[in-house]
């Protein structure tokens, strides 16, 4: 007898969804009826009486929401899971719609009112489990985007910088001077003008003149096709872009977190970065950027969570990618606690690069030595380099034991007096956050960023295997983040139904002190100073990972 035979098919199949698995449901869809997004989605739908019915539109979007969840995000898995998974089949009441029918309905539904869909959902997720959204946690990711690496096209500005300087020269020596703009790069109409000039001198030229005169005719018309073209990338690359690719123009090159880790800082990819604020686990807010650091997108990132509930948060946790003047002004100005690092804060905490001073109330400073400087108003051989900034003297001891230190990047390693510049508004935020950051509510949102930003990249990156970009343009891919941000955010309240998240992050034990800073060691600093200063240059390079890496790899 064969072990394996073809089965006689029954007449009827019948596979009933277990009944936990109907309750998660049930509830789900009760917490999408109670959000109101059936309003919207009518509204967008336009529905009517006549012609041919339609699919439901309402448990579209839900099987869509829950496809995002489960681990089916594609079209094409969201058309085989209606299909064939009991779960969806319950959803959509065992209709199947296609992969088109889903594309036009995220098209034409969800597109155009992605972010009052999400706060909607969102909010009715933070009811339903007793949850408030005052304490927020901000942080990005790049994730790579669709088209080749190889695709793309850099920013022609200094190409075309000197295609304008050549096309000047060739119009002076066509005596064709007069009109030209002094900018260095002009626009290509100039030089389109300048064409029609001189094919109309080009008929008054003597017959042993042609052919020169000619060719330089002919130069300036390749110059201003040039020029065309390279208007045209720089109007999509725009402002604060340098990069855009072939078959996706709102990517941008970027380097992942892949090639700082294998040592290729150089190898560019293209990507979107992604901005996520989250709040007791739950992605609140979201920001698809073309920014390849995450110091401008604080506060587009803050203003979209303000227009989707109508708020900002009360207080706003974020790494030293964040810590720019502008955004701690900006946090003030809105009434937020900003508990935002600054770059410094690594050695600082650590003791290895303690501050070198100390803004006083006064706008006095006070130095490591414990020296007391004060604004002075003119320095001989000094300008300022630092915007609303001013220059701070202190009178130095030769027996200090911090000068070192202190003086490690000058070029006298002693001296009398030191000469600082300071922003006291940026110091004075600086420090107010740094003791914020040190408060007993510091560490504890300090500790609670790190579980739950990261936590939201790596169930994104790993449960959800979502690691590149399906959709092209920005607006697609936005739309696209913000259901993955969904599906994510509805993974964990279908837990929470089924009992398994209750949503306690770690909270400060009573009796928790103030973290202070580790006190600084004059004879250690100095004696890394020292070290530091006695190595050679080549031996610094070997010290680097980069150089470790080459000769790891290098057989």
């Amino acid at each position: 007898m064969s072990n394996f035979t073809t089965k006689q098919g029954a007449l009827f199949y019948c596979y009933t969804i277990p009944s936990e698995q109907v309750s998660k449901i049930n509830a789900f869809l009760e917490i999408l009826e109670k959000s109101g997004v059936a309003k919207v989605i009518k509204e967008a739908a336009k529905l009517s009486d006549f012609g041919r019915p339609g699919f439901n539109p309402y448990l579209m979007f839900a099987a869509i929401i829950y496809g995002f969840a489960v681990g089916a995000p594609s079209l094409r898995e969201l058309e085989t899971s209606c299909r064939y998974d009991i779960r969806f089949m319950y959803i959509m009441n065992e209709i199947i719609p296609d992969h088109s029918t889903f594309s036009r309905f995220i098209n034409t539904i969800i597109r155009p009112n992605k972010d009052e869909l999400f706060s909607l959902v969102v909010k009715a997720y933070f009811e339903h489990c007793h949850l408030d959204m005052e304490d927020c946690h901000l942080d990005g990711t790049k994730f790579e985007a669709r088209p080749n690496k190889y695709k793309v096209i850099w920013k022609p500005t200094t190409f075309h910088r000197r295609l304008c300087n050549n096309a000047r020269n060739l119009i002076n020596e066509l005596g064709l001077s007069n009109g030209m703009p002094a900018e260095e790069i002009y626009l290509s109409k100039v030089l389109a003008e300048k064409v029609e000039q001189a094919s109309a001198l080009a008929k008054t030229i003597e017959e042993k003149d042609q052919k020169v005169f000619n060719k330089k005719l002919e130069s300036l018309t390749h110059y201003l096709s040039k020029a065309v073209e390279y208007e045209e990338k720089e109007r999509i690359c725009g402002d604060n872009r340098n990069s855009y690719y072939k078959t996706d123009h709102d990517a941008t090159a970027m380097c992942l977190k892949e090639d700082y880790y294998s040592g290729l800082g150089s190898n560019m990819h293209a990507a979107y970065q992604m901005q996520s604020m989250v709040c007791h686990g739950f992605i609140v807010s979201y920001y698809v950027s073309q920014d390849r650091t995450d110091l401008y997108t604080l506060i587009p990132s803050v203003e979209r969570f303000h227009e989707m509930y109508g708020k900002y948060p009360k207080t706003l946790t974020a790494d030293s990618g964040y810590g720019a003047l502008k955004n701690y002004k900006y946090c003030q100005e809105k009434g937020i606690e900003a508990y935002i690092k600054y770059q410094a804060w690594t050695g600082e905490s650590s003791g290895r690069n303690p501050a070198i001073y100390e803004l006083n109330p006064d706008n006095t400073i006070t130095c490591l030595g414990g020296k007391t400087g004060v604004v002075v108003d003119y320095v001989p051989n000094r300008h300022h380099k630092l915007k609303d900034a001013k220059f701070y003297r202190i009178e130095c001891d030769s027996d200090c034991p911090f000068m070192p230190y202190c003086r490690r990047y000058m070029k006298e390693p002693k001296g009398e007096e030191r000469i600082f510049e300071i922003n006291q508004e940026y110091q004075t935020l600086r420090q107010e956050a740094r003791d914020r950051l040190l408060s007993v509510k510091g560490i504890e949102l300090r500790v609670n960023r790190s579980c739950q930003i990261e936590g939201v990249y790596g169930i994104e990156k790993f449960n959800m295997k979502y690691n590149r970009i399906r959709r092209i343009g920005l607006d697609r891919v936005t739309t696209e983040y913000m259901l993955t941000a969904l599906g994510l955010n509805t993974r964990k309240i279908l837990r929470f139904i089924d009992g398994k998240t209750d949503f306690k992050y770690w909270k400060a034990p009573d009796g928790l002190e103030p973290e202070k800073f580790k006190k600084p060691s004059a004879k250690r600093l100095a004696n890394r100073v020292n070290k530091r200063r006695n190595r050679q240059p080549n031996e610094i390079a070997k010290r680097s990972y980069h150089y470790k890496f080459r000769a790891k790899h290098k057989n």
